[in-house]
């Protein structure tokens, strides 16, 4: 069970919360060690939330993919903080190579305010993991360009057919995800 995002905060944390990598830090990619207290924090403290996605680059992998299951729960609650940083967010979104940060960040993608060029830039880097070995990292792209063409009639018709083709051809989680879409569009 996932710990509380309001639950006080244990010594371990308040001590550690000065460095966000810190308290990320330890452990292997199979746990998300305290990335829900980072994400508490960056909820009390919005203004923190710079310190979290500098975590993104970090030199240690785990640290890496904690930042972006943080920086990603964080901006289910509060999307407009990623607009700062939209422009390093898709630029990290073509450059990782490391699954568990692309995951997060074919989420986050759809959450951005985007200018029209930078739209298509997220969209082909969508579309591109759709193309990925990780059925994960497809299947959370197919989400996301459906998150995108709720409001884009253009891309809508496009997005159908992907869908179409990932219920016909995809993992059983992309089928499960594909017949949830089609349903959500035929609404």
């Amino acid at each position: 069970m996932a710990p509380s995002l309001t639950r006080p905060l244990t010594k371990q944390v308040r001590a550690a919360k000065k460095n966000f990598a810190a308290l990320l830090a330890g452990g292997d990619r199979r746990s998300l060690g305290r990335a829900s207290d980072v994400v508490a924090l960056v909820l009390q403290d919005p203004s923190r939330f710079a310190e979290l996605v500098h975590c993104l680059w970090s030199d240690d992998a785990v640290v890496r993919m904690r930042a972006a299951d943080a920086v990603e729960k964080v901006s289910r609650q509060k999307p407009a903080l990623l607009h700062a940083f939209k422009a390093e967010l898709l630029g990290l979104a073509g450059e990782s190579r490391q699954q568990e940060v692309l995951w997060h960040l074919a989420q986050i993608i759809s959450r951005l305010r985007l200018t029209r060029a930078e739209r298509q830039r997220g969209i082909a880097q969508l579309k591109e993991y759709l193309q990925d070995r990780s059925a994960i990292l497809r299947t959370l792209a197919l989400q996301s360009l459906a998150d995108m063409a709720a409001d884009d009639p253009a891309l809508r018709e496009e997005v159908i057919g992907l869908v179409e083709e990932a219920l016909r051809s995809g993992t059983a989680a992309m089928k499960a995800r594909a017949r949830k879409l089609l349903v959500q569009f035929s609404a």
